[in-house]
C-alpha cells in the first residue's frame, strides 16, 4: 500500500471497501426507537453515563469521568457497561483523539486480560473502534501479540474471538503493524479451516489485508496449510467466502510476480505455495470458470490461466 493511499485513509479517518477496511463496531445496543439524532449530554455522574443511553455522544469531561470509573471500579456489571459506552463513543473520530489524550487506551487495554469473556469482548470492541485512528494504533499495537494468542486459544466461533479478529483486521489495514502477525499466519489458516462461516469471513478479511503487502507474501506462501484449504475453492462454497479466497490468491500472486521471483523459492511441501500452485488447485480454477455467479467467474479470469 502506497504512502498516498495511507495518507488518504488518515485524512478520511475511515476506510471503506472490500478486504482492507476499517470496521466501526456498534456495541451491545443500537439506537433507541424514535431517536432521530445523537445528542450531546450535559453534566451527569459517571455511573449515569453507563445507564443504557448509548445514543448519547459524551464530551471530554464525561469521557474522563467514565475512564476514571472504569479504572477504579471492580464491579463487572459497571465495567462492562462502561466499556460499551466508551466503545460506542469511540466510533466518533473526535472522541478517538480525546480518549487517547486522556490516557484511555491503556485503561481499556487492561481489560482484555479480564477472565470474564463478556468484559474481554467489550474491551476488544472498544479498542477496535479506537484503532480506526492511525495514531491510536501506535498505542494499541502493544496488545497485538496477546490478542493473537487469545484469538487462537479462545472459544471457537465465540463473540470474543470475533472481536479479537476485528481488532486485528483494523490493525492491519495499513502495512505498519502487519509484521507483528508474522508468527501467527499458519495458525490463522488453521482457524480459517476450523471456524464457522462468520469466523471464516473475519479471518479472510485479516488475511486479505496481509496479502496486499509484498513484504508478507513469502510468509503467507510458506505457511503450513492443511490440504482441506483447497475445498474453499469448490463451487458450492458460500459466495462471501469463495470471492475472498479467490481474491487472496489473486493478491498473493500479484505480489509474488511483483517481487520478481523467476524460480520457485524453497517452500516446503504442505505450504500454501504448493497448494495454490499445484494441479488440484488448477483443476478447481478451471471448474470455477463455469460457475453460475458472474462475480466468481470474473474473479477467476483475473487469476493466471491454468
Amino acid at each position: 500500500m502506497g504512502g498516498a493511499r495511507r495518507a488518504g485513509w488518515v485524512a478520511a479517518g475511515l476506510v471503506l471497501g472490500a478486504g482492507a477496511c476499517y470496521c466501526i463496531y456498534r456495541l451491545a445496543r443500537g439506537q433507541r426507537p424514535g431517536s432521530q439524532k445523537l445528542r450531546l449530554r450535559s453534566s451527569r455522574s459517571a455511573e449515569d453515563l453507563t445507564n443504557g443511553s448509548y445514543d448519547d455522544v459524551l464530551n471530554a469531561e464525561q469521557l474522563q469521568k467514565l475512564l476514571y470509573l472504569l479504572e477504579s471500579t471492580e464491579d463487572p456489571v459497571i465495567i462492562e457497561r462502561a466499556l460499551v459506552t466508551l466503545g460506542n463513543n469511540a466510533a466518533f473520530s473526535t472522541n478517538q483523539v480525546i480518549i487517547r489524550e486522556l490516557g484511555g487506551i491503556p485503561i481499556v487495554g487492561s481489560k482484555i486480560n479480564d477472565p470474564n469473556y463478556s468484559i474481554k469482548e467489550k474491551a476488544l470492541n472498544a479498542l477496535s473502534n479506537l484503532s480506526v485512528n492511525v495514531e491510536n494504533q501506535i498505542k494499541i499495537k502493544v496488545y497485538v501479540s496477546q490478542v493473537c494468542e487469545d484469538v487462537l486459544s479462545g472459544p471457537l466461533n465465540s463473540p470474543v474471538q470475533l472481536a479479537g479478529l476485528r481488532l486485528l483486521t483494523n490493525m492491519t489495514v495499513t502495512n505498519d503493524h502487519q509484521h507483528l502477525l508474522s508468527h501467527y499466519i499458519t495458525d490463522l489458516f488453521q482457524l480459517l479451516l476450523a471456524g464457522n462461516g462468520s469466523t471464516k469471513v473475519q479471518v479472510l478479511k485479516l488475511l486479505l489485508n496481509l496479502s496486499e503487502n509484498p513484504a508478507m507474501t513469502e510468509g503467507l506462501l510458506g505457511a503450513q496449510v492443511d490440504s482441506s484449504f483447497l475445498s474453499l475453492y469448490d463451487g458450492h462454497v458460500a459466495k462471501e467466502i469463495l470471492l475472498r479466497v479467490l481474491t487472496l490468491f489473486q493478491n498473493i500472486n500479484n505480489c509474488f510476480k511483483k517481487e520478481g521471483h523467476v524460480a520457485k523459492p524453497a517452500f516446503t511441501k504442505g505450504s500454501l505455495f504448493f497448494h495454490l500452485y499445484g494441479e488440484e488447485c488448477a483443476q478447481k480454477m478451471r471448474a470455477l470458470v463455469n460457475h453460475p455467479d458472474v462475480d466468481v467467474k470474473e474473479k477467476v479470469t483475473i487469476i493466471p490461466k491454468f
